[in-house]
């Protein structure tokens, strides 16, 4: 079946490419990127299929069991505005031409030196050089390489200004998590390319790789009364596990100190990491979910995020040069 689906979207990826990318590729001038526009196609396919997994199964989940009534629907098509800019390649196109030269001229500079990746597929040959085997080893790699990068967006005054557009959501669906600001996207993006360079994953696997991780990403931040027991919440996070990173007051701030930066449920698609490290919450409360700034006072300040995409960047950034 997987073989199938595959090769049903390598057949439309292809014609697609052929009548259409590729010559408009060619009529702008940009030939020499002929293979970076194939990886493109196959981001914005991968992203189409993405949305409408996102709209045909978690919408109606969400309906099924939510957590809380949605009462502002303004901000979720602000959210789906996020997540077409994303799933569909829109910001990795852009971040193509200001992160390609880095990374080629990068590259380029190491291989003079006598660098070469190191190839996951060369690990254990007859073993990691298995598809499927590779495939598990990079995403755990990028995995832990995500944990590490969420949980220092919580650790740095500066870095957290901007990562607290994400957490600004006071009604978290499945449209919530592409929602972030494009300053924290551009490092993001930056860190992970460097560490898939390093570790040579091939770019088409790279594009499965990030998209399976979309996909749990979109559940787990998902309006639905939803857990997967007492083992299965210590296999992969659930959206009642991830609720708890979004809770008021608990997931953005050290346990006992409002004013001091932590939280707990790191994790991105295994809750491995917060076990091992030692900031795994497990609870059956489903949480309300936003900054603890954002409440009323005494409790909090009252401060405004915004309405729309435009005042979330501007407002990360008056905030990351502490204008407000």
């Amino acid at each position: 079946m997987w073989e199938t689906l595959n090769g049903w979207i390598g057949q439309i990826e292809g014609t697609l490419f052929q009548d259409v990318v590729l010559p408009v590729v060619y009529d702008l001038g940009f030939g020499r990127y002929a293979e970076e526009a194939f990886t493109g196609t196959e981001w914005l396919l991968v992203g189409l299929v993405q949305i409408a997994v996102m709209a045909l199964i978690l919408g109606p989940l969400e309906k099924w069991r939510p957590v809380e009534a949605v009462a502002d629907r303004a901000a979720i098509r602000t959210d789906i505005l996020y997540t077409v800019i994303h799933r569909l390649g829109l910001f990795r196109l852009a971040m193509f031409f200001l992160l390609a030269p880095l990374t080629d001229a990068l590259e380029g500079h190491l291989r003079l030196m006598g660098w070469h990746r190191i190839n996951v597929e060369d690990w254990w040959p007859g073993v990691t050089s298995v598809p499927l085997v590779s495939f598990f080893v990079y995403l755990l790699l990028f995995d832990l390489l995500d944990y590490w990068y969420h949980r220092l967006s919580h650790s740095f005054r500066w870095w957290w200004h901007l990562h607290a557009v994400h957490h600004s959501q006071r009604q978290m669906t499945l449209w919530s998590d592409n929602r972030n600001h494009l300053l924290d996207d551009m490092l993001r993006d930056l860190v992970f390319a460097l560490v898939a360079l390093g570790v040579g994953v091939e770019p088409s696997q790279y594009v499965m790789l990030v998209a399976l991780s979309q996909l749990l990403q979109s559940l787990q931040h998902a309006n639905v009364r939803m857990h997967f027991g007492t083992i299965g919440e210590r296999l992969l996070i659930s959206p009642r596990f991830h609720r708890t990173h979004h809770a008021v007051g608990i997931g953005h701030e050290a346990d006992g100190a409002p004013s001091k930066l932590g939280g707990c449920n790191y994790g991105v698609i295994f809750p491995w990491w917060d076990m091992l490290f030692g900031t795994a919450v497990f609870t059956e409360t489903y949480h309300p979910t936003g900054i603890r700034d954002q409440l009323p006072p005494p409790v909090g300040k009252g401060h405004d995020y915004g309405a729309g995409f435009l005042a979330h960047q501007w407002y990360g950034i008056k905030r990351l040069l502490r204008l407000r």
